[in-house]
């Protein structure tokens, strides 16, 4: 295979010097390199990235039941997760509090192919339920004044509620190469996957696509339908069409299949690489996303600059964009077992700053699993990432000010600006048993919520994982 310093193109050695996007271009550039990797992707074993295969579940195979619905097509994976977060020191509000929540998760798949022939057909589904609606950043870390832009839990959804994920329908065609699917459906099932979400702090939490604020994560639903095409072994074409509708979250859209709601659509494109560097996986990924539903201007107003102040309101953009992007890539390898060693991973998310309160994420992280002899199944991961604050977004906080004739940070009346801030998240995952995980971990918060005058926080977190 050729080496990557052979491959990268003139054009992306001039747009590397762009710093914002210099990263962005080194999975562009890695993904144009990994095309002339031959079937790198025949052999690909994703687990020191954190695509790690569930172990066996505590209830087994249910006295015999699990095995006989396997053989009828019907695949499930039955899980429970909890969070918890304690305000160690600094952040907003100094009163300790121990947030916590959890969720019961099933997630299946109903082979159709088996009885139909038809290649790959299945129906897929999602069930989430979520509880105890307590989250320590907007209690604790952050100033309520401003919104936020991290979360310490990132399983918290807002409510306690039960919402059906997705339900689709797919199936194959062309040998193979080509995967069709349609339904109510949600961009985990085929977009922004190169990164798992193993960390407790959102922001290290898979991908960056979630931060356009157009469509959803995990246990919310939209109509719409999708297709991947294999170019080649390691290259995988993603694209499709989707409802956005900003009522998605609403607890009265949980279990609706109605298109109420919706302003536009969403059109998703995404080009993703799974080959290897020096004979070990990795995964690269680069992604757009544009909507040509209504966004309403952060600052601006429809007949003057500041919107807060305009008769009309705030100004109106008929569409916006997302362009997202990372890699995630093993380094290291223990020895001779493939499931143990080093992975280093890099994702970007960057908005329209004009209706996109946060104008771009940046995110890095190291993963290591079977550090230990004795356990080598545990994992070590520790990342950081860097958010910066949309400049409409702050000039509306500086309007807002002007316009009640405030500076001092301690008034009530007075909008905090927000700028940039820097997450960390350190981890340690003990698989207690193959259907137990216990993982403590420590996070640092510079600037929660971009906003300077917030002390910075320290937080401990221990995430459970149980599967049935």
């Amino acid at each position: 295979m050729k080496r990557f310093q052979n491959s990268v193109t003139p054009t992306c050695k001039l747009i590397n010097n762009n710093r914002l996007l210099k990263g962005s271009v080194l999975a562009l550039c890695f993904l144009t390199a990994g095309i002339h990797s031959a079937h790198a992707a025949d052999s690909w074993n994703g687990t020191v990235l954190g695509f790690e295969a569930p172990g066996a579940g505590m209830l087994g195979d249910m006295m015999g039941i699990r095995p006989i619905i396997e053989d009828h097509g019907f695949h499930y994976q039955l899980g429970y997760l909890s969070e918890s977060s304690y305000n160690a020191g600094g952040g907003y509000n100094h009163d300790k509090h121990l947030a916590y929540i959890d969720q019961f998760s099933l997630t299946f798949t109903q082979d159709l192919e088996m009885y139909t022939g038809i290649p790959d057909a299945a129906i897929e589904g999602n069930i989430v339920n979520r509880n105890h609606n307590d989250s320590l950043t907007s209690e604790r870390t952050q100033d309520p004044r401003v919104g936020f832009n991290d979360i310490a839990q990132e399983s918290w959804g807002g409510q306690s509620i039960t919402r059906l994920g997705w339900l689709t329908f797919g199936r194959s065609f062309d040998d193979r190469k080509l995967h069709w699917r349609i339904g109510m459906m949600n961009k985990n099932q085929d977009f922004d996957q190169i990164i798992p979400c193993d960390f407790q702090l959102l922001s290290q939490c898979g991908g960056k696509s979630a931060n356009s604020m157009t469509w959803y994560n995990w246990n919310k639903h939209y109509w719409g339908t999708t297709i991947q095409y294999k170019l080649t072994p390691e290259l995988t074409l993603k694209t499709g069409i989707m409802e956005q509708n900003p009522d998605a979250s609403d607890r009265k859209y949980a279990w609706s299949g109605s298109l109420k709601g919706a302003r536009g659509i969403l059109l998703p494109m995404e080009a993703e690489l799974k080959t290897k560097v020096n004979g070990l996986p990795g995964i690269y990924n680069f992604g757009l996303l544009y909507t040509n539903s209504p966004q309403t201007d952060l600052s601006e107003g429809k007949t003057q600059s500041v919107g807060a102040t305009d008769p009309e309101g705030y100004r109106k953009h008929s569409s916006t964009w997302f362009m997202y992007t990372g890699f995630n890539q093993q380094v290291t390898q223990r020895g001779d077992d493939p499931n143990r060693g080093m992975s280093v991973s890099y994702s970007l998310g960057l908005g329209d700053q004009r209706s996109n309160a946060i104008h771009y994420t940046q995110a890095a992280s190291m993963r290591y699993r079977g550090l230990f002899d004795a356990r080598p199944d545990d994992w070590l991961g520790f990342g950081m990432t860097y958010l910066k604050m949309s400049n409409h977004y702050r000039q509306n906080q500086e309007n807002l000010n002007t316009i009640y004739q405030v500076d001092d940070y301690g008034n009530p009346l007075y909008t905090p600006l927000s700028g940039h801030s820097v997450n960390a998240d350190l981890y340690y995952q003990v698989k207690v048993r193959s259907w137990l995980i216990l993982q403590p971990d420590l996070q640092y918060w510079y600037r929660p919520g971009g906003v300077k005058e917030t002390q910075d926080a320290w937080v401990t977190g221990l995430k459970a994982i149980v599967t049935f």
